[in-house]
């Protein structure tokens, strides 16, 4: 029995082929495409491509070529049924189950695709042709929009009374007709009239590139009609699992790691009008999990850009925290806010690309630090405020998949919050006493904080931990001789402090005579400060730290020799440097 399209096209829009192929193949990235040795046959020059945009491998060695499901076959000595288990399991989805049920469902799928087909290419070339359109041709013009982003696209406009119904209730039943959404019964005319009459239509594909539903904006300014309707869910369209554009955004990834994500339709075609492609939409609901782990299979960087007004950065607000639970060690989520009054759409056709991409660069926002931001400006600085502030980021913190980031995220958060008590721990003749930073003071601490790279926090950590532990690291001096540091003021502090542990006299920070200013700057900007104060008096607990920080040490070590490799083995080419390049690999997976 076969199994549906529209679940195998599931898996592939979940999976990339490079994704899948990398678990075999060392793939090395060249241009748009990856390389690599052939898992074919004995090779050492590569012949093997991989292409995630036409979503197929090719072996020049073997003529081997295919998509996900027949990499698996091949490789993996597995008929298609048990490719399609795997590669779904892969995807984190539920095995399908066949029946009588499914064999009818897949029926209504082909139906409805052919519903949505028909109906989309009519009113696209009624737009494009039908000199009665005027009016809607006259409202694209308007906001720049040309003949060109119309058929990209595929936008269409439904006039008031239409009467594409009459044509395809020859072809179809009426039951197929109302469970696509497009049509519902009006009970006073008991007529079925089109749901998006008056309107320009935006078709919502699937990653296929088939439209599966539809927006609809007015284009008449009337007060009693919702500007944007979507199709109602269905069957086979729900719209936290899908994204307006996704189908032609996502060929851009081989190119950018990057996505911008918009509220509106035409906020979509304005960015791409204007040179931005790497653009989709959320289709009128809050963003969800779905939505966010399909952007992270195509995209490192999602750039949540809604508009610059209150509904805007509610909106905003609602998809950091429910977004943030997301993040992962090597993909990003951050929100740009634009200014009051404009949307993506708006601001580009103002300003143009250039100028767009360059305030992306510089007024992008983290998602955790626009979580931190939006709290704290409803914190005020009593106790009791800052008591809710501190366990509503708390709260948001733990929901947090992934334990390396939610680590440094409170590491994050429990800075912040130091910087505005800094006189928490002081006695109570002091308590009362507390100046507020001034915005100068501020400013410095940013600046100062910004310039570090992460390696260099890193080592603060590890340092500080040394100068706050001194007697129990003097007694375990062997954990910290080989560990080797990256910049050299702290490579010659490190030297110092081992030669002077060594000398097995008891050492206080005083002997060790480090510069003053150098200390006061790592006891303020080592991040591991925030920890360590809960671990003080276990030896073991501060141990483990040490031990945490010498891997992340190490890893940036085989990291940055990893990155040198593949470079040279870009212009090289050469099987030593690649089994070397492997080797490291494999160090740094198991580090």
């Amino acid at each position: 029995m076969k199994y549906p399209k529209e679940y195998l096209d599931e898996i592939k829009t979940r999976l990339k082929v490079s994704s899948v192929v990398s678990k075999v193949v060392a793939l090395k990235k060249r241009g748009k495409e990856y390389v690599g040795l052939s898992p074919f046959k004995n090779e050492k020059t590569p012949s093997f491509t991989v292409n995630d945009e036409k979503e197929f491998y090719h072996c020049f060695a073997t003529s081997e070529h295919g998509n996900i499901f027949d990499f698996v076959m091949k490789t993996q000595n597995f008929k298609f049924g048990e490719a399609v288990k795997y590669l779904a399991q892969l995807a984190g989805m539920r095995p399908y189950m066949f029946s009588k049920q499914d064999e009818e469902r897949e029926k209504k799928w082909k139906e409805y695709l052919s519903i949505y087909s028909q109906y989309v290419e009519f009113y696209h070339n009624e737009l494009l042709k039908n000199e009665s359109y005027v009016y809607a041709r006259d409202y694209l013009k308007n906001r720049s929009l040309g003949r060109e982003e119309v058929k990209k696209f595929k936008i269409g406009y439904i006039e008031r009374n239409p009467k594409f119904y009459d044509k395809l209730k020859d072809k179809f039943s009426e039951q197929a007709l109302v469970d696509s959404g497009l049509f519902y019964l009006d009970e006073k005319k008991k007529a079925y009239v089109e749901r998006f009459r008056g309107r320009l239509i935006f078709p919502i594909n699937n990653i296929s590139g088939q439209p599966i539903a539809l927006g609809g904006r007015i284009i008449e300014d009337l007060d009693y009609l919702a500007k944007y309707i979507n199709s109602p869910e269905t069957n086979f369209f729900k719209k936290g699992s899908n994204l307006y554009n996704l189908d032609l955004a996502r060929k851009l990834s081989n190119q950018l790691s990057n996505i911008y994500l918009v509220e509106g339709y035409m906020d979509v075609v304005g960015l791409s009008k204007n040179g931005i492609e790497n653009v989709v939409a959320n289709l009128g609901t809050s963003l969800t999990d779905k939505q966010i782990l399909t952007l992270n299979q195509f995209f490192d960087d999602i750039i949540i850009c809604f508009d610059g007004d209150e509904s805007g950065y509610k909106a905003a607000l609602r998809a950091a925290e429910n977004s943030i639970k997301e993040l992962r060690p090597e993909k990003q989520i951050s929100f740009l806010f634009l200014p009051s009054k404009e949307d993506p759409d708006s601001f580009v056709n103002k300003n143009g690309k250039n100028y767009f991409l360059d305030f992306t660069k510089k007024n992008k926002l983290p998602i955790h630090q626009f979580i931190f931001s939006h709290y704290k400006k409803q914190t005020r600085s009593d106790p009791s405020s800052m008591a809710i502030f501190e366990k509503k980021l708390r709260s948001i913190g733990n929901t947090i998949k992934d334990e390396f980031i939610k680590k440094y995220v409170f590491e994050f958060f429990f800075e912040k919050i130091s910087e505005l008590t800094p006189h928490s721990n002081f006695n109570k003749k002091k308590l009362f006493v507390k100046k507020t930073k001034s915005l100068e003071t501020t400013k410095k601490y940013f600046k100062e904080s910004q310039s570090l790279t992460g390696v260099e926090l890193k080592e603060y950590s590890l340092i500080y931990v040394i100068i706050n532990n001194l007697p129990l690291i003097q007694a375990n001096i062997h954990l910290i001789e080989n560990v080797k540091f990256f910049t050299e003021i702290n490579k010659k502090i490190m030297s110092a402090i081992i030669s002077k542990l060594k000398s097995k006299e008891k050492i206080t920070l005083e002997l060790l005579d480090l510069d003053e200013q150098l200390v006061d700057k790592i006891n303020k900007f080592a991040p591991i400060k925030h920890i360590i104060k809960n671990k003080s008096g276990k030896d073991h607990q501060i141990i483990e730290l040490l031990e945490d920080i010498k891997r992340d040490l190490v890893n940036y070590d085989l990291e940055f020799r990893i990155q040198e490799l593949e470079s040279k083995f870009s212009k090289d080419m050469s099987e030593a440097t690649f089994n070397e390049l492997k080797e490291l690999k494999k160090e740094k997976n198991v580090n």
